[in-house]
């Protein structure tokens, strides 16, 4: 079991920025991963970041949000500027030991997720 534990959610205007955290075990081995879930939406995956750090970003966030890690302290990170109200969501971490093959939305599904952040954007 993998615990992952979120931070760094608030509330903030139209334009500005918020940094999320992630306290996970081991992530420079693992793909690691931001979704987000608005109310009465599907979850969307928002950023991907592998052991090798190879990033790939939604389109709706490419250019406005980075997502990073620190080993070191086993923490991943993701940084959101220029929100915006359609940002806001529950914001999930994840992670997952990938073997072979691409780190994507799709095989985090089933990996280990943590309990979520909320992040609020007014305009």
């Amino acid at each position: 079991q993998v615990q992952l534990v979120e931070s760094g959610g608030g509330s903030v205007q139209a334009g500005g920025s918020l940094s999320l955290s992630c306290k996970a075990f081991d992530i420079g081995s693992r793909c690691m991963g931001w979704f987000r879930q608005a109310p009465g939406k599907a979850r969307e995956g928002v950023a991907t970041l592998d052991k090798y750090g190879s990033t790939t970003y939604a389109d709706s966030v490419e250019g406005r949000f980075t997502i990073s890690k620190d080993n070191a302290k086993n923490t991943l990170y993701l940084q959101m500027n220029s929100l915006k109200p359609e940002d806001t969501a529950m914001y999930y971490c994840a992670a997952k030991s990938i073997i072979y093959g691409e780190c994507s939305f799709n095989r985090l599904l089933s990996g280990y997720w943590g309990q979520g952040t909320q992040v609020t954007v007014s305009s």
